[in-house]
């Protein structure tokens, strides 16, 4: 009889400890302030010497996914409690690898780096106004061209970028 008045008096003792507390978890690693409700992503030109006509496009419309489908915030125009503005600053091919043997080119590296500015109009202390950079690449077989492949490594730079987007904005630990 008396392991059972334990186990009810420790289960009590747990109830009363936890009592008023919230956990709050999100699927995303999302951490965004309880009076954030919208978002808006403006559109990021590419002013970086070299242009691919996709890649404009394909970040914004990325970045707005994100947000879209892993938090509760809804998607404005402008002027969102969190709002994303910037560039692409840098996109490049170069040499990754060389070959000792022959001293020619194994794999090549795109390399793509984009400006961010960040406004959270809630908690304006995780903000990054001033502009934060974000560069990610992907390599490729040197026997490639770069316009042969742009078309699959576009894609998976820009989900690099995006998540460290998010990371760096909605998920501070």
């Amino acid at each position: 009889m008396k392991p059972i008045r334990y186990v009810l008096l420790l289960a009590v003792a747990v109830c009363l400890s936890t009592c008023g507390m919230t956990v709050k978890y999100s699927l995303s690693g999302a951490s965004i302030p309880p009076d954030a409700r919208t978002f808006s992503v403006a559109y990021f030109p590419n002013n970086a010497a070299m242009v691919s006509p996709i890649l404009s496009s394909e970040l914004t419309n990325a970045l707005r996914d994100k947000f879209a489908n892993q938090t509760r915030l809804v998607q404005v125009d402008e002027g969102g409690d969190f709002a994303f503005e910037g560039e692409i600053t840098n996109y490049t091919s170069s040499t990754a690898a060389v070959s000792a043997a022959s001293e020619s080119a194994l794999l090549n590296r795109l390399t793509i780096t984009v400006r961010v500015r960040f406004t959270c109009s809630v908690q304006p202390e995780l903000s990054f106004t001033q502009g934060q950079q974000f560069t990610a690449f992907a390599e490729f077989d040197s026997n490639r061209m770069l316009n042969e492949v742009e078309g699959e490594l576009i894609p998976q730079i820009v989900d690099q970028l995006v998540t460290d987007i998010f990371q760096a904005s909605a998920a501070q630990w």
